[in-house]
């Protein structure tokens, strides 16, 4: 099997052993980690960034496979700095990664970020030092650094998944997992492809490969109840918003529950009339993000008849489009296969037309589960097909897994694998209680997934900051969250998930697509307004909640 993945490299063909000595660590070279750069370099002190990649762009440095994009809108999907979005136009309003990976390489220059940061390098562990009140971290590449805080900035997506199928050895094509895409683009045309999963990542590739596959096959598990994308090219220097209006649009993010520019509806589902109603969901959906997930009627997420109503409209739209009714039967079943909204919705362009399509085939493992791969392709219940690439968009150990992954011990001795073995703990979706002075961002407990990520790398980091201000102007050494709002943190993650239909649906967002991993709530479903008041309120108490030292 010829399986492309990427390895660590060393950045200059030697170890360095020598232990340098910061006042922070930054790991992730994403939105947060190089917003927290920035800003606590501005603040005076001394800091590096650690990144296991080549560059910055987390995610985006990885996600290079056909069709990657993102569906959050520009302007949401930038920093709210003026001295970058002044000089900076978008040629699209989804932007592609090669676009998000030349805005990270213009927002390191402007920011002069390079000097301070150490690509090619992966944290394999840390451990606390109690009597020095530091973090010692190690690389795999056997560097060593010494620090006051620790500052993980992993995001959702930092430990790939695969599942654990008899034969993947065996397959003598070549293997691929999507955020390990080659540099180097695979000749893929003409050839027989899988793509094994449909979450974004996999709605991306089937669309963009159908264009030059010999034939594409796609297996699916669940059906990812996908909205349109009205993407636009813009006409340069036409941008989505005036620059007039940046200011404003960046100081309301905190107002929507999603901290893009629009919320939920003030009134709830039925108390419009059905034409009322449809017409409001033509609205929405016209606009071609996610305002028909996150700017519908504020009950949509909350009461089953209502989700209902949103699910029946997305169904109707799309069987609309999928000539094929077996297939549309898999791809949006008459009857709804979860809560709408309650598994990670995509944006797509042109998905459900590519099979109506004699090239591309579709395969529901639901009914027809995948038994083994092969030497020559993949082998379900049914039967077996051969394949030339077989390409492995099953996701990740998400949101908690990037962080657990780092063999991390705190002041008790006890590693973070250990803390989580029955389900994530923390303390305002930002720190762990028995971990001084480490921060974490975009990470379980907080609003993330369902976040603008600039917005959360931006607020959340702020709140890091100030954190550490505080402790340098009061002459504290340690900050850690206490055992009994760890609890009741978690409780109040629990109370607001039950609140939705969020537990009735099995999705990462419960932890449920990583055998044996606990099933729970990882995120914070009070919205971003709340949240954020919730934590800036237990700032300005003297940081309630907290042991300070």
């Amino acid at each position: 099997m010829n399986s492309i993945k990427d390895t660590p490299k060393f950045t200059n063909g030697t170890i360095d052993n020598e232990v340098q000595e910061l006042d922070a660590i930054i790991v992730g070279a994403g939105f947060a980690g190089v917003y927290q750069l920035k800003r606590l370099r501005d603040a005076g002190y001394t800091v590096k960034l650690v990144e296991s990649g080549s560059d910055y762009g987390g995610v985006w440095y990885w996600n290079r496979y056909p069709g990657a994009r993102v569906d959050s809108a520009v302007p949401h999907y930038e920093f709210s700095d003026p001295a970058l979005w002044e000089d900076w136009t978008w040629t699209q309003r989804f932007p592609g990664s090669a676009e998000l990976r030349d805005y990270f390489a213009y927002v390191a220059d402007k920011w002069d970020l390079r000097k301070d940061t150490k690509f090619d390098s992966f944290v394999e562990a840390a451990i606390w030092d109690e009597e020095q009140a530091k973090w010692t971290v190690r690389t795999r590449e056997g560097e060593r650094f010494k620090a006051k805080f620790l500052l993980l900035n992993t995001g959702i997506a930092a430990k790939r998944y695969t599942p654990d199928w008899k034969g993947v050895d065996e397959f003598k094509g070549t293997f691929i997992h999507p955020s390990y895409w080659p540099h180097k683009e695979p000749d893929l045309a003409g050839k027989k492809i899988a793509v094994i999963g449909t979450g974004s990542t996999g709605v991306q590739l089937a669309t963009e490969l159908s264009k030059i596959a010999g034939h594409l096959t796609l297996f699916q598990r669940t059906p990812n109840l996908a909205m349109p994308m009205k993407q636009v090219d813009y006409e340069l220097p036409e941008q989505a918003l005036a620059k007039s209006l940046y200011p404003s649009f960046f100081s309301h993010r905190v107002d929507y529950f999603s901290g893009f520019s629009f919320g939920f509806l003030s009134r709830a589902t039925f108390d419009d009339t059905p034409e009322e109603r449809i017409k409001t969901y033509e609205s929405l959906w016209a606009e071609g993000d996610f305002k028909f997930w996150l700017g519908t009627y504020h009950d949509m997420l909350f009461d089953e008849r209502a989700n209902r109503e949103a699910y029946n409209f997305w169904r109707d739209k799309t069987r609309a489009r999928i000539q094929d009714s077996k297939i549309a039967d898999i791809l949006a079943p008459m009857q709804q296969p979860h809560a709408f909204g309650c598994k990670r919705i995509s944006l797509e362009n042109g998905y459900f037309e590519i099979f109506n399509s004699p090239h591309v085939s579709l395969v529901d493992t639901s009914a027809t589960p995948i038994v083994e791969i092969t030497e020559t392709g993949i082998k379900t219940a049914e039967k077996e097909r051969e394949f030339d690439y077989i390409i492995c968009a099953t996701g990740f150990d998400a949101v908690t897994g990037g962080l657990a992954q780092i063999d991390i011990k705190g002041s008790r001795g006890e590693s973070l694998s250990e803390h989580w073995k029955g389900g994530a703990k923390t303390y305002l979706g930002l720190c762990i209680a028995g971990f001084p002075n480490l921060f974490f961002t975009y990470g379980p407990h907080g609003p993330t997934a369902l976040c603008n990520g600039p917005t959360c790398a931006e607020l959340q980091g702020g709140w890091i900051l100030d954190a550490m201000d505080f402790m340098k102007e009061k002459g504290l050494k340690t900050i850690e969250a206490k055992v009994e709002s760890e609890m009741k943190w978690k409780e109040k993650i629990w109370n607001l998930a039950n609140a939705t239909l969020l537990p009735s649906t099995k999705s990462w967002y419960m932890g449920d697509n990583i055998p044996g991993k606990p099933r729970e709530p990882l995120f914070y479903l009070g919205g971003v307004p709340t949240y954020y008041k919730t934590i800036y309120d237990v700032a300005a108490d003297g940081y309630t909640g907290f042991d300070l030292a």
